[in-house]
């Protein structure tokens, strides 16, 4: 139940602070005045969508907060799903507060002052409160919403997500199958791939092979040149008479005479010795450069003519021999792409088929709990629009079997005829708005009553009726608030004089400001009478409608 709102610069309510009620709340006023303002911040506050627009000009800003209390018997629905989320939640008390909070750079959700998703704020607020949006009775026409309240009725809108699922599934199935097709190989593609593979599988490249040949090419080509350097500097270093080596023998044994006058020069003679060790192993190295390069031309042709392969290849399928390497790795995938893609299909196939023999199996199932439920959804939806006026009315339903989808193999439409001898015929069909407004709230008490929701909330439920009707409908959402919350805007004194408790929606200027505020009325004779027509007779008929229905 929804005990205490407040409202923050949202639309023309600057402040207002409104305490609710169990059983028939009535909100009425002037056209325009703010009444559906205030229906529509409860739904801000439930998850609705909303533009910055909604904020009062002038404020950067606006927020609405609800306190709620929590039926026992849906207390543990709502602690599992707080509780999935890490918020905290009185079950002893059942006390929940919600509190949204929109800027122009967003919108913030909080339950029991904790930052929650907006979808957690609107699963939680379908849990406590049935609200009838603006026009809803016009979404009454539709074959597919009637078939939503019929599932709500008979339970079974897990079957129906159950279905919705797996048509998802055999849908991303059905997709992935369709792009494994598009991207698959032509024989022409494979044949082309097959003899790419092939021309380089017959060459067979080598990582950095092509570095390796150019390297010894290179050598190969400058032999001559190479080997006389090396030579030089072999006798340079090690091997001529008066080589680097010697001259280091010499100083070493210098050095080595030094001690005789007294130095200790044993650290100096080491790094001569050092010295001269190092200069021997590089002209050593130089001799092994030297002794390797070969000056056979066969051998030199046979790189030259490797190098000539490994280019063309590079040319046609690189430029790298790295990508080259990429490019036989992607056709290798295409080509085993392309070769298993009659048992890649089949594969395919076979999901698809258990899929749909699974989907085929729960609408099935779903259809079969549906027309096993619809007898008695008739039936109590007939008592209650019998109590709204239709006495003489019939109401039915047609199933027709349709292709499996997200909401089952059902395409299902609601019959009625209000008045005796005439065919029922589509509520697509019904011009009226006031029976339309009438079965709408016959389909809401019945809903209410299988959802055991607590609050219900109605956005002028009562248009377009008058009369008797208007004191059924009256009677209708007085009997409805015995059993649970009710909030409802009212243009009829039939119906709200009915009221539990009755609240008056006011808007008022200053300083060239409108603003739009609730106050809860004690005597509710003139509000009444102005709905009445505001005349001495209305006055009177006012009093006497109240003092009949034992109102003040």
């Amino acid at each position: 139940m929804l005990n205490f709102l407040q409202i923050d610069n949202f639309a023309l309510i600057e402040h207002s602070e409104v305490e609710f009620f169990p059983g028939f709340n009535v909100i009425t006023g002037e056209s325009g005045a703010g009444k559906s303002i205030m229906i529509g911040a409860i739904a801000f506050l439930l998850g609705a969508r909303s533009s910055g627009t909604v904020i009062r000009s002038g404020a950067s800003r606006c927020s609405v907060s609800g306190i709620f209390t929590v039926p026992e018997r849906l207390r543990p629905a709502v602690d599992e799903l707080l509780s999935q989320a890490g918020i905290p939640f009185e079950k002893v008390s059942g006390e929940l507060t919600i509190r949204r909070v929109l800027t122009a750079s967003g919108s913030r959700h909080f339950i029991n002052d904790q930052p929650v998703s907006s979808r957690l704020c609107s699963e939680t607020g379908a849990l406590l409160v049935d609200r009838q949006k603006v026009n809803e009775q016009l979404s009454l026409q539709l074959p597919a919403r009637q078939l939503e309240l019929l599932d709500r009725w008979a339970g079974t809108l897990e079957l129906r997500r159950i279905c919705s699922e797996l048509c998802e599934k055999l849908h991303s199935i059905q997709d992935e199958k369709a792009e494994f097709e598009k991207n698959l190989p032509n024989a022409a593609e494979a044949d082309r791939l097959k003899l790419m593979l092939d021309e380089i599988a017959a060459v067979a490249p080598e990582e950095h092979e092509d570095d390796t040949l150019n390297d010894r090419y290179r050598m190969g080509s400058n032999a001559r040149e190479i080997i006389a350097v090396t030579g030089n500097l072999t006798q340079m270093l090690a091997e001529a008479e008066d080589s680097i080596t010697d001259m280091l023998g010499s100083v070493y044994r210098k050095l080595d005479d030094l001690s005789r006058f007294g130095v200790d020069s044993s650290k100096l003679t080491a790094e001569c010795g050092a010295i001269q060790e190092s200069v021997e192993a590089l002209a050593g190295q130089l001799s092994e450069i030297g002794s390797k390069v070969e000056l056979d031309p066969e051998e030199l042709a046979a790189v030259e003519s490797r190098m000539g392969e490994i280019f063309t290849l590079k040319r046609r399928y690189g430029p790298s021999l790295e990508e080259l390497f990429i490019h036989r790795e992607q056709a290798e995938k295409e080509l085993q792409r392309f070769n298993e893609a009659s048992s890649t299909m089949a594969e395919f196939d076979k999901k698809i088929a258990a899929v749909q023999d699974e989907l085929q199996k729960m609408c099935s199932l779903l259809s079969e709990k549906r027309k096993a439920a619809v007898k008695n959804f008739l039936l109590q939806v007939g008592k209650k629009l019998n109590s709204l006026g239709f006495g003489k009315c019939r109401f039915e339903a047609e199933f027709e079997n349709i292709a499996p989808g997200p909401a089952g193999s059902d395409r299902f439409e609601l019959l009625f005829s209000a008045n005796a001898g005439v065919e029922v015929q589509p509520l697509r069909k019904i011009a009226s708005s006031g029976e339309l407004s009438r079965l709408m709230l016959g389909l809401k008490t019945v809903l209410a009553d299988a959802d055991d929701v607590p609050t219900v909330i109605f956005d002028e439920i009562d248009m377009n009726i008058g009369g008797e009707t208007a004191n059924a409908v009256g009677e209708e959402l007085k009997n409805l608030g015995r059993e649970r919350q009710i909030i409802s805007i009212s243009h009829l004194a039939q119906v709200a004089a009915r009221a539990d408790h009755h609240f008056k929606v006011e808007k008022s200027s200053s300083d060239g400001i409108v603003r739009s505020s609730a106050i809860l009325l004690d005597d509710r004779q003139p509000e009444i009478a102005r709905m009445l027509g505001n005349t001495k007779a209305a006055a009177g008929h006012a009093a006497q409608l109240l003092k009949e229905l034992g109102k003040k």
